[in-house]
């Protein structure tokens, strides 16, 4: 793969947040009397705000949103166990040694993307999408449309790093390229990634003489 500019997802792709995302989801789950699995099947790689109008139909857009705060802070203030991944620092790292421009593209709100980067030590990206910054979230294109436009790159030009499966389908329709990172088996058009890796750690990166980008996985 050849490339000019990277674009990661955030929580499950540079961070692992995991833990936290599913204690502050699966609580909230109890309070209202829904199942921890049917939630867990449903909120990865969406913004809280989608998942939330989903399990609360009926409800009104002011009583979503005030549990939409409330979770953000929860989210935001709950930064216990949060870690940065496998490979994730050294692959940034050498990014910014070779002047490659990368960006963060979460669908999770600045409160809550700020206070999981913050936590885990990683570098500052060339620009930082969050759910504030575009109307209609994760699988839509619009988040990695923007971050390709933010860094000055086509689409096609930029690499998606995903692990969810809503993500993978907004890179895709984007027209940018994606690497699945520890994606689930299931995921729906896994088969048209440029690779899937367990791990970032199996990601190369390197530039060659004449400036070209070169993304390979380690053998």
């Amino acid at each position: 793969m050849k490339c000019k500019g990277f674009l990661f997802d955030l929580d499950g792709t540079l961070v692992d947040s995991l833990t936290v995302v599913e204690r502050a989801w699966s609580n909230w789950g109890r309070r209202r009397g829904i199942e921890t699995e049917e939630i867990l099947a449903f909120i990865h790689g969406k913004q809280a705000i989608t998942s939330l109008r989903h399990f609360m139909q009926g409800a009104s857009a002011e009583e979503v949103q005030q549990e939409f705060l409330a979770l953000e802070r929860l989210e935001a203030e709950d930064t216990d166990g949060i870690v940065a991944l496998p490979g994730a620092l050294s692959l940034l790292a050498t990014l910014d040694e070779l002047e490659i421009p990368w960006a963060i593209v979460t669908s999770g709100s600045v409160p809550v993307a700020s206070a999981r980067h913050g936590a885990t030590g990683l570098p500052e990206p060339h620009a930082f999408v969050t759910a504030e910054r575009v109307e209609r979230g994760k699988p839509e294109p619009d988040a990695y449309l923007l971050g390709a436009h933010l860094l000055g790159l086509e689409p096609e030009e930029c690499v998606v790093v995903e692990d969810a499966a809503a993500g993978i389908l907004s890179g895709l329709a984007a027209g940018c390229h994606v690497v699945a990172v520890n994606a689930p088996a299931d995921a729906p058009r896994l088969n048209e990634v440029d690779m899937a890796l367990t791990s970032l750690e199996e990601l190369i990166v390197h530039r060659d003489p004449d400036g070209t980008v070169n993304v390979h996985r380690k053998h």
